[in-house]
């Protein structure tokens, strides 16, 4: 078995027992792009080596995707398979079935394409996907997320590379990123775990009331929901299995409430949306609301999803991570959220993570104690090397948690 074989193994592995923690006679539900069926039957060997009793995969394809939106009738828009979608929540909520995401992409599949027929199925996706995402987010079972090199992925990376060199370093950044390329895997993840609990346990210690983002373009306070909570790393379910939702992860995570976010805040990096990429993009923030959003590139698409519910231009999500993390370190844009959220502090336009707050909860207690609620989760990157973080208390005082994107606590 040559290097990368032994790496495409430790990261399937990794998948399993780490993002999952699959339990034995557990069922599968994974989706991924078509172009990634390889790595997907890989997966399947090694969650049925753990004991799955049943993996089922869904494919996207972005050649259908385009065809789609280039060819179906205006009212042919707004349906998407409602049935399906159902179909999983009842499966991780009545079966105790676990999530696996392939993730990658081609973030530019659908650039040319008309940004208002892109956004109108969007919307439409969102809504459909509403019980399946709200199973998710609550955390009613294990779940994770894992990259594979899809070569249109790697053109957007590597422009200027063979396509198959550009693949074969993608994946190099993948293997990086995941920790494969550590001795044991397994263990680096654990002390990874134990790292980002650290900061979760004195985050939650500290209670702040707000954060304060400072840097180019950026004079940002993020208010945090009543009774907030971080998170970060290995995450229990409603049962307590432990799962690493997001492979890779670097984040620290929690709640902003959607009524005290002020001021302005620019992207660090790009952002991919709906096949598109968004750049240069910045907001406003007024009462939580983003009263003033724009951007270089790409902005008709964003405005489009922004448009989805009253929820959509709020915040859902602020997270912290370091700047010299290992994805960081690769020093390069992958324009895929997965990864870049996790190579920069961020914030998400939209639903707010139950997790995030206290008891979980849902609802009108959840709107009450702050969270936001809304049909889309849009995560995009405002640190770097250039952003300072402060934690605010109740009674003003300000306690410096970054300084020029690295921890100084």
């Amino acid at each position: 078995m040559n290097a990368f074989q032994e790496n495409l193994e430790k990261l399937a592995e990794l998948a399993v027992r780490v993002g999952l923690n699959l339990e034995k006679g557990q069922e599968v539900i994974a989706t991924a792009p078509i172009e990634a069926v390889d790595f997907v039957r890989l997966l399947a060997e090694k969650a049925y080596a753990q004991g799955a009793s049943l993996f089922t995969v869904l494919y996207g394809d972005n050649v259908l995707s385009r065809q789609r939106l280039a060819l179906a009738p205006e009212e042919g828009l707004d349906r998407a398979p409602a049935w399906l979608y159902e179909g999983m929540a009842k499966a991780f909520r009545e079966g105790g079935a676990a999530r696996l995401a392939v993730s990658g992409n081609d973030p530019k599949a659908l650039e040319g394409l008309p940004p208002e027929r892109i956004g109108r199925a969007q919307q439409a996706q969102s809504r459909a996907y509403k019980p399946a995402l709200e199973a998710i987010s609550q955390f009613v079972t294990n779940w994770t997320i894992v990259p594979f090199a899809h070569p249109g992925w790697a053109r957007a990376v590597f422009p200027s590379l063979p396509e198959g060199e550009g693949i074969a370093r993608l994946w190099q950044a993948i293997f990086q990123a995941t920790r494969v390329d550590a001795p044991d895997p397994v263990a680096a993840w654990e002390a990874h775990n134990r790292n980002l609990h650290q900061k979760v346990a004195y985050l939650n210690e500290r209670r702040f009331q707000a954060l304060h983002f400072q840097g180019p373009g950026t004079d940002l306070i993020v208010g945090l929901a009543e009774g907030h909570l971080w998170q970060g790393g290995a995450t229990p379910t409603q049962k307590g299995r432990l799962c690493n939702p997001n492979l890779p992860t670097e984040e620290v995570f929690t709640a902003p409430h959607r009524e005290r976010v002020e001021g302005v805040v620019r992207a660090s990096r790009p952002l991919a949306l709906g096949g598109q990429l968004v750049e240069g993009l910045w907001a406003r923030f007024e009462g939580g609301y983003a009263v003033a959003v724009g951007a270089e590139k790409g902005e008709e698409v964003l405005l489009k999803v922004l448009a989805t519910d009253e929820g959509a231009r709020r915040l859902g999500e602020v997270a912290l991570v370091a700047a010299d993390n290992p994805i960081a370190k690769t020093g390069l844009v992958f324009f895929d959220t997965l990864f870049d959220e996790n190579a920069a502090s961020h914030i998400a336009f939209g639903q707010a993570y139950a997790e995030n707050l206290e008891g979980r909860p849902t609802g009108e207690e959840l709107r009450r104690r702050g969270g936001n609620e809304s049909l889309v989760h849009i995560d995009w990157m405002i640190g770097s090397e250039a952003v300072d973080v402060d934690g605010l208390l109740e009674d003003g005082t300000r306690v410096p948690l970054m300084r020029r994107g690295l921890w100084v606590v």
